[in-house]
């Protein structure tokens, strides 16, 4: 792996951020806002100066809801959602407490479409809420155990720039600004495998304008912790397969009007990842089943992220990617 690109971990992080839609109607019930679920995996913590460019298609189907204790509901809508993200990400070759700092942005474009139990289908076509990174620190390798080790923090904040409270329509933005930070490491075990994960805080603010059908003047989303982590071998000098997962965790709870609500969200996903990389281009494709779901729809996912690069003359061998 020896192309700055190869070694790129995706600076569009956010990206990740998957953007499924908050999916539904105004109603009583409060749901944890789209996040980056499986969009990044292998060698995700490696990046240098340099700026990139990154398409994701992300797509997820479910139709299954399980409850506050893991039961299946009968009455489950069935959820289908498409999403492309657009992001650029930049690296400099500055340092702010020894890490290159930069900042990136990722624009989604949505369709969703939800299909309840009885009654007609609801969908939406859009632009979803924009991500913005104001700060990214990425630290230049060093050694953890005799091998090599990279490490990254993104300051992820979402703003509410996505389409909401349409009648008879999905919303396609939460309506509100979400802080979700990330901390991204790679650590390459041998010459040909690597292991990699990133961890994110979610922090939601009050959501002002629920809509008539849900019957209160103001919710909000209990924080929650999520994970993307993979594993990978290289195969030969452009292709790396292995296996990823994401896990989502809800650690407090929903608030309607200032009282508390029963029951956290909590998914597993799990499934085969490959990476397949040419100069400066690579291409990764990630698919998942989901499980172990609580308080949330339980389907499957897809993954398909292209990425670009142009580093530093520098740095030939990094490249922008958190």
């Amino acid at each position: 792996m020896r192309s700055w690109l190869r070694r790129l971990s995706p600076i569009a992080i956010v990206v990740a951020v998957v953007a499924v839609v908050s999916v539904g109607p105004a109603s009583a019930r409060v749901a944890l806002p789209p996040v980056n679920l499986g969009d990044s995996t292998f060698r995700d913590g490696v990046a240098g100066p340099g700026w990139l460019f990154q398409q994701t298609l992300s797509a997820y189907h479910a139709d299954t809801f399980r409850d506050a204790e893991g039961h299946r509901s009968d009455a489950a809508h069935e959820v289908a959602s498409v999403a492309l993200l657009t992001q650029a990400s930049y690296l400099s070759e500055h340092r702010m407490l020894g890490a290159y700092w930069g900042a990136e942005a990722i624009v989604p474009f949505v369709h969703a479409r939800m299909t309840p139990v009885t009654g007609p289908a609801l969908h939406a076509t859009g632009t979803g809420d924009v991500f913005i990174s104001p700060l990214i620190l990425q630290w230049p390798g060093t050694s953890l155990a005799g091998r090599p080790f990279w490490q990254r923090l993104n300051l992820n904040v979402t703003l509410p720039t996505g389409r909401h409270g349409r009648p008879a329509r999905l919303d396609l933005g939460s309506n509100t600004w979400l802080f979700n930070p990330h901390y991204a490491f790679t650590w390459e075990a041998s010459s040909e495998w690597e292991i990699s994960g990133r961890i994110h805080y979610l922090h939601a603010g009050t959501h002002r304008d629920p809509g008539a059908g849900a019957d209160a003047s103001t919710t909000r989303s209990g924080d929650a912790i999520h994970l993307n982590s993979a594993i990978s071998h290289a195969m030969s000098g452009n292709l790396r397969i292995g296996g990823s997962m994401y896990v989502l965790v809800q650690i407090a709870d929903d608030r309607v009007d200032g009282a508390r609500l029963p029951g956290r969200e909590r998914i597993l996903g799990i499934g085969p990842s490959l990476a397949w990389t040419r100069g400066r281009s690579s291409l990764h494709v990630a698919a998942y089943v989901e499980t172990l779901a609580k308080d949330r729809a339980e389907g499957s996912r897809l993954s398909l992220r292209y990425a670009i690069g142009f580093p530093r003359p520098e740095h030939p061998d990094k490249g922008a990617n958190p």
